[in-house]
């Protein structure tokens, strides 16, 4: 590693150090008390014992189930939307205007109307994900599809592609990139609602973990179970960002490496 890149690393990292020394004086001190936020030392100490004693793993695998079977609803149902819209302007006629209105109903505000009509049980959790995640896909999809170029197609039916296969092979991998894009948000998304699904009378996963440690003022807890939820999205994020890499080498970009 040359000096330059060491001596930026060390820039980099020298704001977030100051303000995590910050914070460990002002625990350390009782400027802030452990009940509003405990100290960073506290967290790292908390997260061992998690670990050692099994229980963050095990939830981690609950509440990655509960994504994984989310999305493997609102994956291809938002990539079937897509394509109806997308492919067709009876289609879209058909289809966006629903999903336009859909996608506007805030959120939580369906939590209690999906609880009372299908309960409290793992059902609820996983439709609520499911739809939240319907859309990113759908949206970025149908814009990829709206946005292959038409000169391409052209050749494509020059060249005496039929109708489907002027889809295989000329607007699908046009529009690769766009679904691409849209996986990652929806699995970005799918982190988010399960902060608000797994309040929901749960017995196991994270938000499990985070809700008992309210009731007892376990900010310690709190804050490991927030970093899990992040590093768990930022490990999906990086894993599409790697079929991005091979799926697209095609793809010419003015960045190099």
């Amino acid at each position: 590693m040359s000096v330059s890149a060491l001596n930026s690393i060390v820039r980099r990292a020298a704001g977030p150090l100051v303000l995590l020394a910050i914070w460990e004086l002002a625990a350390r001190t009782g400027v802030l008390p452990e009940r509003i936020l405990a100290g960073p030392s506290q967290i790292f100490v908390t997260l061992g014992e998690l670990i050692a004693n099994g229980e963050i793993g095990r939830n981690v695998l609950v509440s990655l189930q509960r994504v994984l079977t989310g999305m493997a609803v609102s994956l291809p149902l938002g990539t079937a939307l897509a394509l109806v819209s997308g492919l067709s302007r009876q289609g879209e006629v058909a289809v966006d205007s629903s999903m336009q209105m859909a996608r506007t109903v805030p959120f939580l505000g369906l939590v209690p109307l999906f609880i009372l009509w299908f309960g409290i049980g793992e059902f609820t959790k996983i439709t609520l994900i499911a739809y939240a995640t319907t859309f990113p896909m759908y949206l970025s999809l149908y814009s990829g599809i709206r946005s292959v170029d038409a000169k391409l197609v052209e050749a494509g039916r020059l060249f005496g592609l039929s109708y489907p296969q002027q889809i295989v092979h000329v607007i699908l991998p046009g529009a690769l990139p766009s679904f691409l894009i849209g996986l990652r948000y929806s699995l970005g998304v799918s982190w988010l609602s399960l902060v608000v699904v797994e309040q929901i009378n749960a017995t196991a996963g994270l938000g499990y973990l985070i809700n008992n440690a309210r009731d007892f003022m376990r900010t310690d807890v709190i804050v490991v179970c927030l970093i899990v939820y992040s590093l768990l999205g930022l490990a999906t994020d990086l894993l599409v960002r790697g079929i991005e890499h091979y799926a697209l080498a095609w793809r010419p970009t003015f960045i190099k490496e």
